[in-house]
C-alpha cells in the first residue's frame, strides 16, 4: 500500500510537468530591514520558508497582471494585483511580483494589467538588490 501512495506521490513530481501555482504560496517568505552599504540605505532582505525553497530550480504557471514596467529594456513584472494596488504603490509586499526574464521565444505585446498566465523556472534571490525577490526565468506566456 505505500509504495502505490509513494508513486502516486512521486509521479508527479518527477514527470517534469510545470507545478500551477498561486500567489498564496510564494507567501511564505520573511523580510528583514538591513542596512546595505552599496546603496547606502535600508533594504529589505526576504528570509525565504521551506514551501518557496522547495520551488527553487522547479518548472512553475502562475496567474497575475502584467506590469511592463520599462519595455525599452525588456523588463516585466507579473503582480498578484492591478498596477494600481500593486507592491511599487503600497499594496501588498515584495512577494506579491515576480521579475520576468523571457526565455528564447520572446513575448509579444501586453498592455498595462493585462491578466496573465505564465511559465518558467523560478528562482529565488535574497542578495541582488537589484532584482525582485522572486525571478521567473526562460518565462513564456501560456495561451489559453
Amino acid at each position: 500500500m505505500h509504495k502505490w501512495l509513494m508513486t502516486l506521490i512521486l509521479i508527479p513530481l518527477l514527470s517534469g510537468r510545470p507545478q500551477k501555482i498561486d500567489w498564496q504560496q510564494l507567501r511564505d517568505v520573511t523580510f528583514t530591514d538591513r542596512y546595505s552599504r552599496e546603496i547606502n540605505a535600508y533594504y529589505y532582505f526576504p528570509r525565504f520558508g521551506e514551501s518557496v525553497r522547495q520551488l527553487e530550480g522547479k518548472t512553475i504557471e502562475i496567474s497575475g497582471f502584467m506590469l511592463p514596467i520599462d519595455p525599452e529594456e525588456d523588463f516585466y513584472v507579473l503582480s498578484e494585483n492591478p498596477f494600481s494596488s500593486c507592491f511599487f504603490c503600497g499594496s501588498g509586499g515584495p512577494e506579491s511580483i515576480i521579475e520576468l526574464e523571457w526565455g528564447e521565444k520572446g513575448h509579444g505585446r501586453f498592455k498595462n494589467d493585462e491578466y496573465v498566465k505564465v511559465r518558467g523556472v523560478l528562482r529565488l534571490n535574497q542578495n541582488d538588490i537589484y532584482r525582485c525577490s522572486y525571478i521567473l526565468e526562460n518565462a513564456e506566456q501560456i495561451m489559453e
